[in-house]
């Protein structure tokens, strides 16, 4: 098995989906590669407003992680700016994942998984092993893998309480 979606190879956070930009490009990625500068627009333009809100989500949880062990928020002014300037490029440390978790990787790696529902239909396949203990019926967290499930980034699903919620979480992962 090995990584596929976009982003950065040598990533420190994963984001793991369940699907897919509904362009042909997305659809046939076969690896991980980096997008471009002005990719993230040319997928919003093409497939709406879901996709707006899952780079919109990500830029905004790596900006509200503690400065003092992330430096994603003091790469750019805000979080519009870090989205469009480096978000999920080459040298980013991001990445957005299509295929399921490889945990075995780096182990300062962060891991997570947008959705319950994908999560569990990870688990019931076979395609994730994980001992999660769930703090609520939307968050979950491995600490020994890294690894965190919360609510697919959407803003009506991932709040900006909910996106602060995930960033101390992850804090307190990377902290141990």
């Amino acid at each position: 098995m090995k990584n596929i979606g976009v982003g950065c190879s040598k990533f420190t956070i994963a984001v793991y989906i369940g699907n897919k930009p509904s362009m042909l490009e997305y659809q046939q990625l076969s690896s991980l590669s980096p997008l471009t500068l002005g990719e993230i627009e040319m997928v919003n333009q093409a497939c709406g407003n879901g996709w707006r809100k899952v780079f919109n989500v990500y830029a905004k949880l790596l900006y509200a992680l503690d400065k003092a062990q992330f430096a994603y928020s003091t790469l750019a002014p805000t979080w519009q700016k870090y989205r469009e300037r480096f978000l999920l490029q080459q040298d980013s440390q991001t990445a957005l994942l299509f295929s399921p978790p490889l945990l075995s990787t780096a182990k300062q790696t962060l891991h997570i998984i947008c959705g319950k529902t994908y999560a569990k239909h990870l688990l019931a396949t076979g395609q994730l092993t994980a001992n999660f203990i769930w703090l609520d019926d939307e968050f979950a967290i491995d600490k020994a893998q890294n690894l965190v499930v919360c609510p697919y980034f959407d803003y009506r699903q991932l709040s900006n309480i909910k996106i602060e919620k995930l960033a101390s979480l992850l804090s307190l992962i990377d902290s141990q």
